[in-house]
Formats: C-alpha cells, sequence, structure tokens
C-alpha cells in the first residue's frame, strides 16, 4: 500500500519506520523544517521511559512491549539511543504520587529497592531527607535520547526507500478518497493516511477537538551547583517527587542536561504554536514544588526553559480516530514517548489488517488494565 503519515514526531516516525518494514511505500510529511520539530512533543533532549504506572493503570503492563519495539528500533539503527539510568521515586507523605508508584510495583511484582531518607540523601546529595518518608529505586529505566532517535531514524527511513518531506504543511483531507492537499495546493494520493500530528491535531481534524484538548507547557533545564554536578550525571531518572505537585526530573546523561517538570504548569492552549516563550516568573511555581525535596534549590541556575503542547484526552489515554482512509493517532497525556516504537509498530499492523478496534484497545490499555 502507497500510506501518507502526516507528522514526524516520535509516533510518526516509528510508524513510518514500521510501515516501510512491512514493505508499504511511505511518504511522510512534517510542516517544520527539522525533524523533529522543535515546537512539538518529541523535540525535547530526552524524555523518561519507567515502569512505575498506578496499580490499575494497564500501561505499566506494557512496558515489556515498549522495550522489546526499542531493542527492534536500536537493531535497525545500528546504535541505541537509551540510557538505562534507571528510575527512583521520593515519596513525601502516605498516598502521594510516588507511593501510588510503589504500590503499583508491588501489585506486579516488580522488584525495586526501598531507601529510607537518610539513605537516600546519603547515595543522592541533592535530596534533602527532612523532606521526604522514604526514596525507591528500580535499575530499570531511564533516559531516551530523542533528537538522536529521530535523526537516526530520519536517516533509516531515507536509506530504506521512504520519501520524507519536511516544509510541508497540511491544508486539508479528502477522507473516503485517501488524498492529502498541502498548503501551497500540492495534492498527494494514498490507500491511507496516518495523521499524527500531536498538538496540531485538533487543528488539521476539527472534528476530534470534543475528544482532544491542546494544553501547552514547559521543563526548565538547570545548572546544579558544582559540587551536586556530578551526583545529577550519575542519577537515576525521577517518575516522582512526591507531594501535590507531580514533579519529575531527568539527570544530565550524554551532555542533555538536567530539567525538571511538573503537571502545575500544564495551561490550556488554543493555539500550538502561541506563546512559546516561557518567562522566570511562570518557573517560579515550577521551582518552589521542587524546593521542598531538593536540597539547596535556591542555588541552582535556570539553564533554559523549553516549552511544548500535548493532546490531552479526558481520562489521558492514548487515542485512535478513523474515517474512511484516514486514521488519526493522539499517543496524548505527556506519558507516551516511552511507548513511541511500540506505537508505530500497532499502528502499522491495525492499517494492514484494518483491526481498528483492536488497535483503540491496546492504545487504552484495556486489554492489559
Amino acid at each position: 500500500m502507497d500510506v501518507i503519515v502526516v507528522g514526524a514526531g516520535i509516533v510518526g516516525l516509528s510508524t513510518a519506520w514500521a510501515l516501510t518494514k512491512r514493505g508499504h511505500a511511505v511518504t511522510l510529511l512534517e510542516q517544520a523544517e527539522t525533524i523533529p520539530s522543535p515546537l512539538a512533543a518529541s523535540g525535547d533532549r530526552h524524555r523518561m521511559i519507567r515502569r512505575a504506572y498506578g496499580a490499575r493503570s494497564g500501561y505499566g503492563r506494557l512496558i515489556d512491549e515498549a522495550f522489546d519495539a526499542w531493542d527492534e528500533l536500536w537493531s535497525d539503527l545500528g546504535a541505541s539511543h537509551y540510557v538505562e539510568a534507571g528510575v527512583m521515586g521520593l515519596c513525601q507523605s502516605e498516598g502521594d504520587e510516588a507511593d501510588v508508584f510503589r504500590q503499583g510495583f508491588d501489585a506486579a511484582g516488580t522488584s525495586y529497592e526501598r531507601m529510607n531518607a537518610q539513605e537516600t540523601a546519603e547515595r543522592y546529595p541533592f535530596v534533602d531527607p527532612d523532606a521526604i518518608r522514604y526514596g525507591f529505586l528500580t535499575r530499570e529505566g531511564g533516559a531516551l535520547m530523542c533528537r538522536e532517535i529521530a535523526a537516526g531514524l530520519a536517516d533509516w527511513l531515507e536509506r530504506s526507500g521512504a520519501t520524507l518531506r519536511t516544509g510541508a504543511r497540511v491544508g486539508a483531507f479528502d477522507r473516503a478518497a485517501g488524498t492529502v492537499t498541502l498548503a501551497d495546493g500540492e495534492r498527494l494520493s494514498g490507500d491511507h493516511v496516518v495523521v499524527t500530528a500531536g498538538a496540531w491535531t485538533t487543528g488539521l481534524l476539527p472534528e476530534l477537538a470534543h475528544d482532544l484538548t491542546v494544553y501547552r507547557t514547559f521543563v526548565a533545564y538547570l545548572t546544579p551547583p558544582e559540587d551536586l554536578a556530578a551526583a545529577w550525571r550519575a542519577a537515576p531518572a525521577i517518575v516522582s517527587i512526591g507531594g501535590p505537585s507531580e514533579g519529575y526530573a531527568l539527570p544530565d546523561v550524554r551532555g542533555a542536561g538536567m530539567k525538571i517538570g511538573a503537571s502545575i504548569v500544564k495551561r490550556r492552549a488554543d493555539d500550538p504554536e502561541a506563546n512559546r516563550t516561557a518567562t522566570r516568573e511562570e518557573a517560579q511555581p515550577l521551582l518552589d514544588a521542587f524546593a521542598v525535596p531538593f536540597a539547596r534549590l535556591d542555588e541552582y541556575d535556570i539553564r533554559e526553559l523549553v516549552t511544548c503542547a500535548y493532546t490531552f484526552t479526558r481520562d489521558e489515554r492514548f487515542y485512535s480516530h478513523v474515517a474512511d482512509r484516514l486514521l488519526a493517532v493522539s499517543a496524548c497525556s505527556g506519558h507516551a514517548y516511552k511507548f513511541g516504537a511500540a506505537i508505530g509498530r500497532r499502528v502499522a499492523e491495525a492499517v494492514g489488517t484494518k483491526d481498528w478496534s483492536a488497535l483503540s484497545a491496546w492504545l487504552r490499555a484495556e486489554h492489559a488494565g
């Protein structure tokens, strides 16, 4: 089949990879001049992969498939862009997010090391032992290097015969005919169209706005005090700092920098390209949230604030919609990157089988939870 994929974030790139491996002729369209777009959720330096989910979430049970898909991708690329730094949680109070993640490990039978507050701080001196109840650590998981993955996939696709077109902004679709009309009037035809446009999905497909909402958020890259820099380079990914903020952190691996983020800075965005410069004033609540479990945060400098936009469903599960020859996939809600390669394989399989209900059930983790 001839398949047109719209959007070259991690899901679009992985879908194009999996379709190409299955013998389909793929054209991948990206509106930005670079892959991935610096405005897209996939354009950050590194993202977390972890098994930690609440006990009732099916996504924790899909992580084995996610790791398997990444291993297949590393084999094809000839290089791994994954740093197994481990994953840690910091519990501040009973029942907070970190505590829920640890309980999820117990329910799933996932092994981890539990450390009291003092042990945690001795091992990771950027933690304030007076601010936490305990820490837990699992050696599995860590950081996926987004820009290296995108570059590797783009190179593999071009070498494997796929067509990649940057600066190709889409104007309209004909769902029944399987055509895409670009903003400059050029018309492309395929047997199927897969839209993986992230936060731009509802602009391209307004009928999906009742299911998908766009939010703008940002992360802060910080420069720690010199005596803590080595500890951050050797640190695990932090899935949750506990407390009310639902904050997370990634260590400075492969020169990516140490970064923090939290849902408290998420804001609804009607236009994913608007208001893309975060300010120090906006960042203050984020810094305040991390000042509780992290020691000496007032000594950290802000290196960079990086904004991105996501689509979210009400229940924060992944989403698909089929209309004739068009399939829209929104791996939304901020936790999809770790499943990128697996989502691409599942989408490619569904394009071949037309079993859209099975794809939807997998994306929603219905069979796993």
